[in-house]
């Protein structure tokens, strides 16, 4: 099945929109791409907090965590996840106030790089990374290099295109 373009309609009268909308009532969802390799969609509870992810690749291969920019989502790599699944797990989160996952309210949030690289540190717990690659893109840097110096014995750091920040 090739992928579909934006408001292309599916075989069952539903957009890849109203496909992505289903997530908010689904745990997860399986697409097709034009690669022919399966992307599926989920949300993992961590903290309170709604985590929405895109994940294709054999579970049991060498894992790679991609981090996304500002002011994007885990969308942003739709094009890069299924080159890298032949060969790679590979799994990408929308961060807490992004693409899908929830936004918590600031006054109970801390939006700061410390307070999220522990949620993504806890959502790689929950789905099962171990030890794997972070690809890092500008936002997405100062959490992933937080999580690299929490736990080098877990990471491996490939840098895209990212900024280290103090706060």
């Amino acid at each position: 099945m090739a992928a579909l373009r934006s408001g292309q309609k599916r075989s069952n009268n539903k957009t890849d929109l109203d496909a992505l909308r289903e997530i908010r009532q689904t745990d997860s969802l399986l697409i097709m791409t034009s690669k022919t390799m399966p992307v599926s969609f989920h949300k993992t509870r961590v903290a309170n907090i709604n985590i929405f992810h895109r994940e294709a690749g054999d579970p049991q291969a060498p894992a790679v965590l991609l981090m996304h920019g500002f002011p994007t989502s885990s969308h942003m790599f739709r094009n890069l996840i299924p080159e890298l699944a032949a060969q790679y797990r590979v799994v990408a989160p929308d961060l807490q106030g992004f693409g899908f996952s929830d936004a918590p309210d600031h006054k109970s949030f801390a939006y700061t790089f410390d307070h999220i690289a522990e949620i993504i540190g806890q959502f790689t717990e929950q789905v099962g990374l171990k030890k794997f690659a972070v690809y890092v893109f500008d936002y997405g840097a100062p959490v992933g290099f937080r999580l690299a110096l929490k736990h080098p014995e877990r990471i491996a750091l490939i840098s895209q295109n990212g900024n280290s920040y103090t706060e």
